[in-house]
């Protein structure tokens, strides 16, 4: 398919990330919602009225606005825009298109992901990943979307860690719908690159000069002796194999958060070193070995699309972010290029399987109340978007 003209936003990108079923609430048509009340579930809790961020939109954009920042990266729900299959919700495109007015109204660039982790009910009942038309569904989905919103869009994500997405839900069995095989995690692997595909083509054929990629998990990686190999596997699986075929996208983003150490056995659960409150090891140094790792592999811009700590200590977010920060300047100014920083999460919101314990967020959501207040994080890191140095 013919490239059509993209524009990137003129100011390097400074924002904040969340998710519509971490922040939105009421996502019960969704296979999340279904697998947090299922027998035997993995998840701590249910996500319930998450931040009830569906109707307190323009809470979260003041905020943002309130912090000096440029751009806010959120997604669009697939549950909600087309609960049935062909049948598609004009109020919910219409309540999406008055988010993203929103954000024009305050000079963000919105930053939109198409799929985040969530399935609409009918489409994991034809088998999710696994249904031999799921590129196809997502392209129509992706159609949809662009059609209605393509004129608001700013950049684009089709899909959020698709290779999250096939690691814990196909090998770890963590997430929906929870099995564990690595052939059925390989396939959905392929399945998941085809969507992507298929939904940046279509959205290449609506409304909108906007850049369009993928964003993928990335990690640091330590093999111990007799964990060479599966470090191997494990990072061509659910990294090169992605990076190698992104190579028509206008844009590649990257998340990171830790660095991941295997033994001859596996997974280290417990690693040596300062670890933070999702049981990571404390590694910010992660930023820049991602980003160069990406740029060693692809040809087209790099957004660091989500990067942050789980901790209830706000002191550890603001040491984390700050040595996050020296990694990025390190990598833009050996001329790597780097298109945005997004910090993740803008609130206190659900993390899936942990509930809402972990805190995320340089905004603190109160669970009865829905308050927000900002940290210090938040103010430490508008001040640090502020006095950062970029070339652009």
């Amino acid at each position: 398919m013919t490239q059509r003209g993209v524009h990137f936003p003129e100011r390097f990108s400074w924002g904040t990330s969340t998710s519509g079923y971490q922040t939105e609430g009421g996502g019960s048509n969704t296979d999340w919602w279904r697998y947090e009340r299922a027998e035997g579930t993995h998840c701590a809790e249910v996500s319930g009225d998450a931040c009830d961020s569906w109707n307190r939109y323009e809470q979260d954009l003041d905020l943002i606005v309130g912090l000096g920042l440029n751009s806010y990266r959120l997604s669009v729900e697939w549950a909600r825009i087309e609960p049935q299959r062909g049948e598609f919700d004009s109020n919910a495109l219409a309540h999406y298109q008055e988010m993203l007015e929103a954000c024009h109204a305050r000079d963000i660039v919105a930053v939109v992901t198409l799929h985040h982790f969530t399935l609409p009910l009918w489409v994991a009942d034809l088998g999710g990943f696994e249904c031999p038309e799921i590129a196809t569904l997502m392209g129509i989905y992706a159609r949809v979307v662009g059609d209605a919103l393509g004129d608001l869009i700013g950049i684009a994500c089709t899909v959020n860690e698709p290779n999250i997405v096939a690691l814990m839900g196909y090998l770890m069995g963590l997430f929906p719908p929870a099995q564990s095989d690595w052939k059925r995690f390989s396939k959905v692997n392929v399945a998941l690159r085809a969507c992507h595909v298929a939904m940046r083509d279509a959205l290449r054929s609506t409304p909108g000069e906007y850049p369009i990629g993928i964003t993928l998990s990335m990690h640091e990686y330590e093999a111990l002796p007799g964990g060479e190999e599966l470090v191997e596997s494990i990072r061509n699986e659910t990294e090169d194999e992605y990076l190698r075929a992104v190579g028509d996208d206008d844009f590649v983003g990257v998340q990171c958060y830790t660095k991941l150490v295997f033994g001859p056995d596996g997974l280290v659960a417990h690693p040596e070193g300062e670890l933070t409150e999702m049981g990571y090891l404390f590694w910010p140094q992660s930023v820049e070995f991602t980003i160069r790792r990406t740029a060693s592999m692809v040809d087209i811009p790099i957004i660091m699309t989500e990067n942050g700590i789980g901790t209830d200590d706000d002191e550890q977010r603001i040491r984390y972010l700050s040595q996050a920060l020296d990694g990025l300047s390190n990598v833009i100014a050996d001329g790597i290029d780097v298109r945005g920083y997004f910090q993740w999460s803008l609130l206190d919101n659900f993390e899936w399987t942990f509930g809402y314990r972990p805190k995320f967020g340089i905004v603190a959501v109160d669970r009865t109340t829905f308050e927000r207040t900002p940290k210090p994080s938040a103010h430490w890191y508008a001040e640090a978007t502020r006095t950062f140095t970029t070339p652009r």
